[in-house]
C-alpha cells in the first residue's frame, strides 16, 4: 500500500460509470481498479454529487446510481463535513480563489488526512494546505502517481 491518503472528485466517479466519455471512462474505471490498492476515501459530498449528476443527466436510473453509491461505501471509508469543514472551505475559497464546492471538498480531505486529491476541476500539479491536488485523467503513470503497482 502506498504512503499517503488519496480521494476522487465526483467528476471520476461519474466517468467511471459514463460509457459515453470514451477514454475519461477507461482512465477512470483503471484509477477506480487502482484506489482499491491505496488508503482511498470518499467524501460524502463526492458520493452525493454523484448520485445527483448521474440521476439528472439520465447517466443511470435512480435505483442503479443508489447501488454504485452502495457499492463504493462497502469498498472505500467515507468521510464527512463537520462545521469546522465549513470554516476551513469558506477561509480556502477566499484566499485560494476556489469554487465554494471545490473549497469543501478540499477541506474535507484536509480534516480527514487525505494527501492527494484526484480531480479534473482545479489547477493541476497545484498544494493547497499540504493537499496535492492533480487531474489523473492528464497523467500518464495511474499507478506512479498513486504508489502501486498496476
Amino acid at each position: 500500500m502506498n504512503a499517503h491518503r488519496i480521494t476522487l472528485d465526483t467528476n471520476l466517479l461519474v466517468y467511471a460509470v459514463d460509457r459515453s466519455a470514451r477514454d475519461k471512462h477507461a482512465k477512470a474505471q483503471k484509477l477506480a481498479a487502482l484506489a482499491l490498492k491505496t488508503d482511498c476515501v470518499l467524501t460524502l459530498q463526492a458520493l452525493s454529487e454523484f448520485y445527483f449528476a448521474v440521476t439528472r443527466k439520465g447517466k443511470l436510473p435512480a435505483a442503479e446510481a443508489k447501488a454504485q453509491v452502495d457499492a463504493w461505501q462497502d469498498l472505500f471509508p467515507v468521510v464527512v463535513a463537520k462545521p469546522s469543514t465549513l470554516n476551513r472551505a469558506i477561509t480556502a475559497a477566499v484566499s485560494q480563489q476556489l469554487g465554494f464546492w471545490d473549497a469543501m471538498l478540499w477541506a474535507t480531505a484536509h480534516e480527514a488526512g487525505v494527501s492527494l486529491l484526484l480531480s479534473e476541476d482545479f489547477s493541476n500539479e497545484s498544494m493547497i494546505g499540504g493537499v496535492q491536488i492533480v487531474n489523473p485523467l492528464t497523467h500518464k503513470d495511474l499507478a506512479g502517481l498513486l504508489g502501486v503497482k498496476p
